[in-house]
């Protein structure tokens, strides 16, 4: 099973960037995914989840209005749109795949993770 993620970057503050999450080795249409951040020094926090149709998402209190959640199950891929970002977003962003029925924010519910993509927003 792979996770690939990609599209970060350095951004200022207010600007947006789309990340994209490439899962392959799985039954893709059988698994939600969740996009996770960590900061320097700080715990790993969810940000978002998605089910496996796409129907149901799920976000972090302080984000939404923000950050969208997307999947397109024919390429395999989900996608994080992050508008109007602020220097409190710099991360690390993981995206994850877990269990179909369990609507979870808890990272110890997901099995496989992809290794992170950087997102630096500047003030």
């Amino acid at each position: 099973v792979q996770l690939q993620a990609s599209g970060g970057g350095l951004v200022q503050a207010g600007g947006s960037l789309r990340l994209s999450c490439a899962v392959s080795g799985l039954t893709f249409g059988n698994s939600a995914i969740a996009w996770f951040r960590q900061a320097p020094g700080k715990e790993r926090t969810f940000v978002a989840r998605i089910s496996p149709a796409g129907g149901l998402t799920i976000y972090a209190d302080s984000l939404k209005g923000r950050f969208t959640i997307s999947r397109d199950n024919a390429k395999n891929a989900v996608y994080l749109q992050m508008n109007d970002l602020k220097p409190e977003d710099t991360a690390m962003y993981y995206c994850a795949a877990g269990p179909p029925a369990l609507a979870t924010a808890a990272a110890s519910s997901y099995e496989y993770w992809g290794q992170g993509t950087q997102v630096t927003v500047s003030s």
